[in-house]
């Protein structure tokens, strides 16, 4: 799909600094010998339209038979977004799913009244040395949605639309952007991209979205006089026109945002909801193991283990 030719790049320097409403530099978490970087939540900003996690895990290199093993564990109110750059993940969850999700396709599971998952590195590629590196997001749905039964929703990669331009490759995960529409089915209005630039290359961000924000995975990209290298999310004042230019390098992004929701939401470990009631329910459930005969189960062919409720 080509550009759409109403969509100037413009200078990235029209704008001033105050265009950036929030810088955040993620922290860092070791979970054994495997390093994660939050983004979202923020001390200065818990969502990014209703994106409420952005989570980047790796790069990371594993020999032989090594690999991830995220156990069985529940969610509630939200939806589960992993997009790979490399490795792979296979994910299980209680409603029945199962499926590998390979480098430019997309798992989507809504979590609704609840539902529990794994992801694990797939047997095929433990048969040798494999590298994982990806982004997983979280997405708060409104509180119309927040009780719906779950639902999981595989896209591959030629699926979603690829939009280009001149040293622009911008593939649409989720949502609305540029004239594109991604596949998968939302419950409110938001983009979400993966954008690779070519050296010094200018990317506009759309401008019809309330909330936009931008976080450099690879190489760096400068806006408003500004350099910025991976690892940094820069959030942006509603309704201004923001184009980013790409270092020497080039880079690779994620641009993300969408539709604010009607208030704050609750996170507590992996639930979200508009009352704390519904997280106070969720713990008591999870903590009770009544398998299949409450707000959870665990997946049909994942059963032997699960994380339990954090003390």
């Amino acid at each position: 799909m080509s550009w759409n030719p109403a969509l100037a790049p413009g200078c990235p320097d029209e704008i001033g600094p105050d265009a950036i409403e929030t810088l955040i530099i993620p922290r860092a978490r070791d979970i054994g010998g495997f390093e994660v970087r939050r983004a979202l939540p923020a001390p200065r900003r818990q969502m990014v339209g209703p994106f409420i996690f952005f989570d980047q895990a790796g790069p990371a290199e594993f020999l032989t038979g090594q690999g991830i093993d995220v156990r069985p564990h529940p969610h509630i109110g939200l939806g589960t977004v992993t997009y790979l750059y490399r490795g792979d993940f296979h994910h299980r969850d209680s409603i029945g799913s199962d499926q590998i999700i390979r480098p430019g396709a997309l798992n989507w599971m809504v979590a609704g009244k609840g539902v529990t998952h794994s992801e694990r590195t797939s047997a095929a590629a433990r048969q040798g040395p494999n590298s994982l590196f990806g982004i997983q997001t979280w997405i708060a749905l409104p509180e119309s949605h927040e009780d719906i039964a779950p639902a999981f929703e595989h896209h591959g990669s030629d699926s979603l639309p690829l939009i280009t331009d001149q040293g622009i490759s911008a593939r649409l995960i989720l949502g609305r952007a540029y004239g594109a529409t991604a596949p998968a089915t939302l419950y409110s209005d938001m983009f979400y991209l993966d954008v690779t630039l070519e050296p010094r290359a200018l990317f506009p961000l759309p401008t019809d979205h309330e909330d936009r924000g931008i976080y450099v995975t690879e190489g760096s990209i400068k806006v408003a006089g500004q350099a910025f290298a991976a690892g940094r999310m820069m959030v942006f004042r509603p309704g201004d026109a923001i184009t980013v230019q790409a270092g020497d390098q080039g880079a690779r992004l994620m641009a993300l945002g969408g539709e604010t929701l009607n208030g704050p939401r609750h996170i507590w470990w992996n639930f979200v909801a508009s009352s704390r009631d519904r997280i106070e329910e969720a713990k008591r459930q999870w903590q009770a193991e009544r398998w299949g005969q409450g707000m959870f189960d665990l997946p049909a062919n994942d059963r032997d283990e699960h994380i339990p409720l954090p003390g």
